[in-house]
C-alpha cells in the first residue's frame, strides 16, 4: 500500500532521474513502479490521489479454499504427474472422472506455491534486450553488411556474395563474391569500400549479424585500424539487420536471377557487379521517395525531388477539380535509423 506522501516522492524521484537524462520507463523501473502507474499518478498536471491500492475489495466467490489448493498441489506431485505439466495432468484427471480446476488455476496455484519453473532439456524461454539503434543523417556514417549464399548446379555447392549497404542512402558501396566465408575476406572488402568511399577520416558504425566472419580477429583488427565502430545484431534475430535482408531479397528476385546456380565463380561475380550497377544507378528505391541510391548518395535527391513537387503543384493549379486534397508528398528522407528505439507510453504523453 502506497500512501500518497511515497507517490509524490516517486514521483520526484523519477522526475529527476528524467532530468538527468533517464529514460522515464528506465526510471519507474528502478522504483517498481510501472509507466502506467506513473502517467496515472501525474495526470491533470499533479500527483493524483489515487485510492486503488487502498480499496477494499470483497473476496471472489469462486475463490479457492486452502483444502482445494492443497488437492491440486497433491495431485502434482504425484508420482505419475511429476513430469507433466497441468496441460497433461487436467485431461488425464478428467478421464479417471476427477475435476479439480481449469489448467490456468493449476498453473497459477503452482506459481504461488513458487513450482512452476522451466524443467526439461530445452532452453527455458529468455528476454532479450533491445538492440542496439544507430541514426545517419548522411552517407558513410552508418553501413550495414552481411553474407548469402549463391547456389550452384551442383547440390551443396555454393558461392557466397558479401554485400555492403549504406543505410541512409541504399548505396551498395562494397560487395565481392568467394568460394568460402572466412573473415578474411570480409576484411578484404571492407578495407576496399573504405578506401573507394573516402571513409577514412570520418566515423564509420558498420553493423552485422554474430556470424563468425563478421567476429573474426582479421576484420576486428582491421576495424581497429580504420576507426570503424562495431555494431552486432542480436543473437538469432535476423529482424536487427533489415537493410541487408531486404537488398538480398531485392537481388534473389530480379527477373534474370540464374535460380538453377551459376555455372562458374566468374559467372557469379559478372552477374552480380551488374546487378550492383542497376541497383545503384538505375533502381528507384521506395525508401528514399524513389530516386537512385547514387543520387541519394551524392546529395542530388533534393534537387530531383524538388522538381517532381513542381511538377506535381503545376498538375494541380491545371486540374483543381481532380485532387481531394494536398499534393503527394516529395519532401526528402531524412535521418534514417537502424533498430529505432521504440517510445514508451509516458514519452509518447
Amino acid at each position: 500500500m502506497i500512501s500518497a506522501q511515497d507517490r509524490r516522492e516517486a514521483v520526484e524521484l523519477i522526475e529527476e532521474a528524467h532530468g538527468a537524462g533517464a529514460r522515464w520507463e528506465k526510471g519507474c523501473a528502478e522504483l517498481g513502479i510501472d509507466a502506467r502507474t506513473y502517467r496515472r499518478w501525474t495526470e491533470e498536471g499533479g500527483v493524483r490521489n489515487d485510492g486503488r491500492p487502498d480499496a477494499s475489495r470483497p473476496e471472489p466467490s469462486n475463490k479457492l479454499n486452502e483444502g482445494e489448493r492443497q488437492q491440486i498441489l497433491d495431485a502434482c506431485h504425484h508420482p505419475e504427474f511429476g513430469s507433466l505439466p497441468p496441460s497433461q495432468i487436467v485431461p488425464q484427471l478428467a478421464d479417471k472422472g476427477t475435476y479439480l480446476a481449469s489448467e490456468s488455476t493449476f498453473y497459477r496455484v503452482l506459481r504461488a506455491a513458487g513450482e512452476q519453473h522451466h524443467r526439461g532439456r530445452s532452453r527455458a524461454p529468455q528476454r532479450r534486450n533491445a538492440p542496439t539503434s544507430h541514426c545517419a543523417t548522411g552517407p558513410c556514417e552508418v553501413w550495414s553488411w552481411d553474407i548469402t549464399y549463391l547456389p550452384t548446379p551442383i547440390r551443396g555447392l555454393f558461392y557466397y556474395l558479401y554485400l555492403i549497404l549504406d543505410i541512409y542512402s541504399r548505396k551498395m558501396v562494397g560487395w565481392e563474391v568467394y568460394e568460402q566465408e572466412s573473415s578474411e575476406y570480409a576484411s578484404e572488402v571492407v578495407s576496399r569500400a573504405v578506401l573507394a568511399e573516402g571513409g577514412l577520416d570520418t566515423p564509420l558504425v558498420l553493423h552485422s549479424d554474430n556470424g563468425s566472419p563478421m567476429k573474426g580477429s582479421t576484420l576486428r583488427v582491421t576495424m581497429e585500424r580504420l576507426g570503424i565502430t562495431a555494431s552486432y545484431s542480436r543473437p538469432r534475430v535476423s529482424n536487427d539487420n533489415p537493410y541487408s535482408e531486404a537488398a538480398f531479397k531485392t537481388c534473389k528476385y530480379r527477373p534474370d536471377y540464374p535460380v538453377q546456380g551459376f555455372e562458374n565463380l566468374e559467372a557469379a561475380r559478372i552477374w552480380v557487379h551488374r546487378f550492383v550497377l542497376w541497383y545503384n544507378t538505375k533502381h528507384r528505391h521506395s525508401g528514399i521517395l524513389f530516386v537512385t541510391p547514387e543520387e541519394r548518395h551524392r546529395g542530388q535527391d533534393r534537387e530531383i525531388l524538388a522538381k517532381r513537387k513542381s511538377v506535381y503543384t503545376i498538375a494541380q493549379i491545371e486540374h483543381p477539380e481532380r485532387w481531394s486534397g494536398n499534393t503527394r508528398n516529395w519532401e526528402p528522407a531524412g535521418a534514417v535509423w537502424l533498430n529505432p528505439e521504440t517510445p514508451s507510453p509516458v514519452e509518447e504523453k
